[in-house]
């Protein structure tokens, strides 16, 4: 038992495997860079939409480039990700002869290099478009009224139920993963780095002084000159180049404050922030008594007044305030043109879709 928990904090399989902690932090560090940027992306463009709307519609898309020249400098230059550089860590070709001469500096062989790029930046873009398309369907299928009759609708309904139990067996196999990992059973902490065929290890110091030789030598030297082509090439290069040291430097120097904001803007704190900053809640409009058909208030707050249900799909009336179902209040509504509760005229042009913090 004891050998099993020294993995935590020690290398037990293989002498340069880093400890759980470790790869779990860097796996953290570029999962909190997209939402901190999101967000600043979304305040610029808010400030200014003519200006940075842009960047907003298209912010999968930039990232994904942006993210693609960055993995791709730190692979072929590091044989390691930017957040796997960032702590010290390298990857390792499995089933390589001659793996522990093979040096940082080198960088990763093509094939497990172009699996790297795909499962580092292909797979989390492709992913979180699929969960935008899975929200906006169940968005959808929440706020229509009629029943489905189409066979696509079908087919998306049954998309919508199976998709949360496919997740579910996503993330439980890298949990399973990671639990083997800090048993010791395997050199992987990720399935994904095992169809790349790759395992982590940690920077020798060979290793360091090869990669800052390399960094001086390629500050140092010049390049004579040649062809045009030869030319173009080798600028395009430099370009590529200086727009990956661009982004890993300004990284590097804000990954703290990414780190910052990915607390901030944490839920926990959010809360903590509500409950410190909120203002009294209003008090609710005056019932009117000639309404005799008029439903009792529930006493929980999420209850829908009209079919005494959790609410679903949370709908606000303008002319009240009270909130319901969209589909109860709005067949409700549709039929005797006023509030549930007041009583108060109201139309359909009235309703009001309440949205959560978290969307």
């Amino acid at each position: 038992m004891a050998e099993h928990g020294a993995h935590i904090t020690t290398a037990s399989v293989v002498d340069d495997q880093p400890s759980i902690f470790e790869v779990v932090a860097q796996d953290s560090l570029m999962s909190a860079v997209r939402p901190a940027l999101q967000h600043v992306v979304k305040v610029l463009a808010e400030s200014n939409p003519a200006h940075f709307g842009f960047f907003w519609r298209w912010f999968d898309e930039i990232f994904t480039l942006l993210d693609l020249l960055l993995q791709q400098h730190y692979l072929s230059k590091t044989s390691a990700s930017f957040s796997e550089n960032f702590y010290g860590l390298k990857r390792i070709v499995m089933g390589d002869q001659h793996r522990l001469q093979r040096l940082a500096s080198a960088g990763l062989p093509k094939k497990q290099l172009m699996k790297s790029i795909m499962f580092l930046v292909l797979l989390p873009y492709l992913k979180v478009k699929l969960e935008k398309l899975v929200s906006s369907l169940r968005e959808e299928d929440e706020y229509s009224i009629h029943p489905p009759s189409s066979r696509w609708k079908r087919f998306y309904r049954a998309f919508l139920a199976a998709y949360p139990f496919v997740n579910m067996a996503w993330e439980g196999w890298f949990l399973v993963q990671q639990l083997r990992y800090i048993l010791g059973k395997v050199q992987h902490h990720s399935p994904l780095l095992r169809l790349a065929g790759v395992r982590l290890g940690r920077l020798t110091v060979q290793d360091i002084q090869a990669l800052e030789h390399k960094s001086a030598k390629a500050s140092m030297m010049q390049l004579p000159a040649g062809s045009i082509g030869d030319k173009i090439k080798s600028a395009l290069k430099k370009a590529v180049g200086g727009v990956a040291l661009s982004l890993s430097t300004g990284l590097s120097v804000g990954i703290f404050f990414l780190q910052f904001l990915e607390w901030w803007y944490s839920s926990e704190n959010q809360e903590t922030i509500k409950t410190l900053t909120a203002l009294p809640t209003p008090p609710p409009p005056v019932h009117l008594d000639y309404n005799s058909d008029s439903p009792l208030l529930p006493k929980l707050k999420t209850v829908c007044p009209l079919c005494r249900k959790n609410r679903v799909n949370d709908t606000v009336l303008a002319t009240s305030g009270y909130v319901f179902c969209y589909r109860c209040v709005f067949n409700y509504v549709r039929s005797h043109q006023a509030c549930p509760i007041t009583g108060y005229p109201t139309e359909v042009q009235h309703l009001i879709k309440l949205y959560s913090p978290e969307n």
